[in-house]
């Protein structure tokens, strides 16, 4: 596995800097190979190939780590059940993915590395394929809006209640969210932003500045009544019950739906777990969630918040980018750490906690790009 594992991270240093073309590649041969998977794919693939390329990432830096492999790759099956994917066509998925490799490497590509690849998909194929089937689950939900809310411009909180199935999650999870009114056969992956309940209720924070596809749609053209489509729930940034350490949740921005949900979850049962979040924003008003963390700080004197700011100097907090107001209150060795935000942030807070010597097992975390 040693080996294997070296292999692949060698052979991806080829064409990790060409991924537009590798992406570009992969499709028109996929398409070719089997037209009839086009109709599964958004009409504009902008993203797609994004999202494809950070699945094989993943994969490729977990196969020295057999149960992580396992876990991503089974839950990765499920996913792509609401794609319409089907067992038969993962052999043609891997044909258009070693032509699109050994294209893409050009010159350097060899022997030993095709051998890889082809050893590497046939096991990532297979357990896809064994976790799809172990699911009885739909492959989505679809649900309706209850309530839509905006603060500002580019931020909504919106729940909505899934019909038909109860659609079961942990606090810290993620699940692919598709709104088929307006852009369908589109997923974008959200933070459910609250602990489970009875009532098969979830709530999502949403922030889109740009022109985000599904992420526009959801802060400025969903009202309640609307339809949308959920996935199966993933991520590890769940909680370790079994664990007597203190935690640490930083969020920021809208990073603040996961840490919420697990903060809900706690009040469930916590009584000698003292816990930290640390949530920062840009300016004041971006700190939307503020008012209900500081209802929950006075119910349970266990919770500590504490907010920043990092462009707003008349703040009445803290100042700075939130990873650094983070390193001031340390160390944090001893603790669970629990980290939502834009990838930067939590490279940033990775470090902090790096620097700290916290242990990694003991860092969970979930990054999401823009759409």
């Amino acid at each position: 596995m040693d080996n294997l594992a070296r292999l692949l991270k060698e052979s991806w240093t080829l064409v990790e800097d060409d991924r537009v073309r590798l992406s570009g590649h992969f499709y028109a041969r996929l398409f070719l190979l089997d037209p009839a998977l086009r109709q599964l794919f958004p009409v504009q693939m902008t993203g797609q190939g994004d999202r494809l390329l950070e699945a094989i990432i993943t994969a490729i830096h977990t196969v020295d780590d057999p149960e992580s492999f396992d876990e991503f790759l089974r839950a990765l099956g499920r996913d792509h059940r609401k794609y319409h994917v089907d067992e038969r066509h993962y052999a043609t998925m891997g044909v258009a993915l070693l032509d699109a490799l050994r294209s893409t490497a050009g010159d350097g590509w060899n022997l030993e590395y095709d051998q890889a690849w082809r050893e590497a998909y046939a096991a990532i194929a297979a357990l896809m394929v064994a976790g799809a089937a172990s699911d009885d689950d739909p492959p989505f939900w679809h649900a309706e809006v209850l309530t839509h809310e905006r603060y500002g411009p580019d931020t909504a909180v919106l729940t909505c209640r899934a019909l038909q199935h109860p659609l079961r999650w942990q606090a810290g999870q993620y699940v692919s969210l598709e709104v088929p009114r307006y852009h369908p056969r589109v997923w974008r992956n959200y933070s459910v932003a609250n602990a489970p309940n009875d009532d098969n209720v979830l709530e999502f924070h949403v922030r889109s500045p740009g022109a985000g596809w599904v992420s526009g749609a959801l802060v400025r053209r969903v009202r309640p009544g609307d339809l949308i489509r959920l996935a199966a729930p993933m991520g590890s940034m769940t909680l370790d019950r079994a664990s007597e350490r203190d935690i640490l949740c930083v969020a920021g921005g809208v990073g603040l739906a996961p840490i919420k949900a697990l903060v809900e979850e706690l009040a469930t049962f916590n009584r000698t777990r003292w816990v930290h979040v640390f949530y920062g924003a840009r300016q004041a008003a971006d700190l939307y969630g503020l008012d209900g963390l500081q209802e929950l700080v006075a119910v349970h004197p266990w919770l500590s918040v504490t907010a920043a700011c990092s462009e707003d100097p008349d703040f009445d907090g803290e100042q700075g980018e939130i990873p650094e107001v983070v390193a001031r209150y340390g160390p944090w060795t001893t603790h669970d750490c629990y980290v939502s935000g834009a990838a930067r942030m939590v490279r940033s807070t990775l470090r902090v906690l790096a620097a700290d010597n916290v242990p990694p097992p003991h860092i969970r975390y979930d990054t999401f790009g823009d759409l």
